[in-house]
């Protein structure tokens, strides 16, 4: 019998609509993604991260969003979510060498982005390209998580 085993780099897309469940829905993908790939082990970081940019596609913007998973073949992931907004949030607009405080207590967000900082091995965010008339193609933020989780706080 022959066995034959899951290559070690894959891909996953998968395109939400502007829907306040797309965050529930996303968050299903990446488990049943890294479930079956055996990654569980940074199952809970990815599925809070990508819930927290999936979120915030839906909560800043009027359009649909996509989450891409790239298994990088070294046990690293890398996660993409795509919304129509150009803007850049902090920590994505910095190298990940800097570091964004923590929002106030009082605050009503800008917890969910500091997460990154304290869960991802790296992470970025790029303007997609517009057209003549000045109209952007959104945005693309994403993160990297190794074998090893959140780091301490």
């Amino acid at each position: 019998m022959v066995t034959v085993a899951p290559p070690d780099t894959w891909t996953y897309a998968l395109r939400l609509p502007y829907d306040p469940r797309a965050a529930r829905v996303a968050r299903m993908t990446v488990r049943a993604a890294l479930n079956g790939h055996g990654m569980a082990e940074v199952l809970d970081a990815v599925e809070l991260l990508t819930s927290e940019l999936v979120t915030n596609a839906y909560r800043h913007t009027r359009g649909p969003a996509s989450l891409r998973l790239t298994a990088l073949g070294d046990g690293r992931l890398r996660v993409g979510v795509w919304d129509s907004s150009p803007h850049i949030p902090a920590p994505f607009d910095k190298p990940p060498c800097d570091r964004v405080p923590p929002a106030p207590a009082g605050a009503e967000g800008g917890r969910g982005l500091f997460l990154v900082q304290q869960c991802a091995s790296s992470w970025g965010g790029w303007p997609l390209g517009g057209d003549l008339l000045g109209r952007g193609a959104g945005k693309l933020l994403w993160f990297e998580v190794g074998g090893l989780g959140c780091r301490s706080w």
